[in-house]
C-alpha cells in the first residue's frame, strides 16, 4: 500500500512538472510573437497608409458638404490612432507620406482634386503646399501694376457772402 501512494504520489509530481514546465514554453513562444508582431503591426499601418492615401487620391465627392465630412472623418481616424498606438501612427503617417510623394509626380491637370484633398495633401508631402497656396488660393495680388490713377485738376470756385 506504501508503494502504490508513493508512486502516486510521484507521477502526480512528474505530471504537474511536465505541465509546469509546458506553461512557461508557452509563454515564451508568446513572448517572442508579441516581438514578431509588431514588425507586422507596423508593416500592416504602413500599407494601410498607402491604401487610404490612394483611396483619397481617387476619391470624388459628390458636394462640398460630402467632401468636408469625408476629410474630417479621416482626420478623426488618424487622431484616434495616434492616440490609441504613436507606432502604428507613425507607420501609418510613413505610408501615407511615400504614397502623397509618389502620386504627386505624376498628379498634373488631369488630376482633379478638391480644395480640401491639397489642404490635406501639405501635411503628407511638402511639394503640395506651392500647388495648393499658389494655384489654388492665390495669397497676394499686385493690384498696384495692374490699376491706374486718373487725376483731373478742376479750378475751385468761392463764393463770399
Amino acid at each position: 500500500m506504501k508503494l502504490i501512494k508513493t508512486l502516486t504520489t510521484v507521477l502526480i509530481l512528474c505530471v504537474s512538472l511536465t505541465a509546469i514546465a509546458q506553461e512557461k514554453e508557452q509563454q515564451l513562444e508568446g513572448q517572442k510573437d508579441i516581438s514578431n508582431n509588431k514588425i507586422d503591426k507596423s508593416t500592416y499601418y504602413k500599407q494601410r497608409g498607402a491604401e487610404d492615401a490612394k483611396f483619397e487620391q481617387q476619391f470624388k465627392a459628390k458636394n462640398e458638404v460630402q467632401e468636408k465630412e469625408f476629410w474630417e472623418e479621416q482626420e478623426a481616424y488618424e487622431k484616434d490612432l495616434k492616440k490609441r498606438d504613436r507606432q502604428a501612427y507613425r507607420s501609418y503617417k510613413r505610408g501615407k507620406s511615400e504614397a502623397y510623394k509618389s502620386h504627386y509626380y505624376h498628379c498634373d491637370s488631369h488630376c482633379h482634386h478638391g480644395d480640401y484633398y491639397y489642404h490635406y495633401a501639405v501635411y503628407y508631402y511638402d511639394g503640395y503646399h506651392n500647388h495648393y497656396y499658389y494655384e489654388r488660393h492665390p495669397r497676394y495680388r499686385n493690384t498696384r501694376g495692374t490699376s491706374a490713377t486718373v487725376r483731373i485738376n478742376t479750378p475751385s470756385l468761392r463764393i463770399g457772402f
